[in-house]
């Protein structure tokens, strides 16, 4: 949908217009919130974020894509560059792809090692739960697609001049390892997935119907100022979002 016809979309300017309430309450009660979108390649994780913040103040939210570690990263504690990037009291983070790259894409794809890959899931778990007791809240969303719509619009990468930035090494792979991708995702959600901090999936075939229904489930969870009065709906559809909690 081109960015013209969403700025004329009134249910995306309800939600938004919930966004910025929820954000306005966040800066008065100094509230600390991390938002965490994981999925496939392709899954729509990017757009969902733009949704997301398109009337936010930036002076009270980042978005953090962190590119690939650096040599002296890669000789750090594998969580020290996301922990630099916590939010102060009154920010929200929108993290695109996070600490997880180490549960799904790097074993995949041969990024980290069998002992890095056991070791993240010793430490990612009391670090949450640590986040957590401290205040902070995190929501985190797995989008997910199925292999055939995946595979459109991998092709839709190839040949779109504004879309093919997008496409990467672990792009191409996507479909070759979509099994391996599936293998490594359940186990992550059977590891992480506590009540305290449970993952979110979001069935994301139709685009802007999964970005709204995000957009839903993460003003669902917060207790802010007006909430509901721009009349839009604010519980997500059941079909679409799934709380997943062990």
């Amino acid at each position: 949908m081109p960015l013209h016809a969403l700025e004329n979309d009134p249910e995306y300017i309800d939600l938004q217009t919930e966004m910025v309430w929820m954000q306005l309450w966040l800066q008065e009660t100094r509230k600390r919130v991390i938002v965490i979108f994981e999925g496939r390649d392709t899954a729509g994780k990017g757009g969902a974020i733009m949704r997301f913040v398109r009337f936010l103040n930036p002076r009270a939210y980042r978005v953090v894509a962190l590119p690939k570690p650096t040599e002296v990263e890669v000789g750090q504690w594998y969580f020290q560059r996301y922990i630099k990037e916590l939010p102060r009291p009154g920010e929200i983070i929108f993290f695109d792809r996070s600490w997880y790259n180490r549960a799904v894409v790097e074993p995949v794809m041969g990024f980290c090692t069998e002992e890095q890959y056991q070791r993240f899931f010793k430490q990612v778990v009391p670090l949450e739960k640590m986040l957590v007791d401290d205040g902070i809240t995190i929501i985190k969303l797995w989008f997910s697609i199925n292999i055939e719509e995946q595979k459109r619009r991998l092709e839709d990468r190839k040949v779109n001049p504004l879309k093919m930035w997008k496409l990467s090494t672990v792009d191409t792979l996507a479909q070759q390892k979509w099994h391996e991708f599936t293998r490594y995702k359940d186990e992550m959600f059977r590891q992480t997935a506590k009540p305290y901090c449970p993952w979110i999936t979001v069935k994301g075939d139709d685009r802007e119907l999964a970005r709204k229904e995000a957009m839903r489930y993460v003003l669902s969870q917060m207790n802010y100022s007006h909430k509901g009065e721009s009349g839009t709906r604010i519980e997500p559809l059941s079909e679409i979002v799934k709380v997943i909690e062990k």
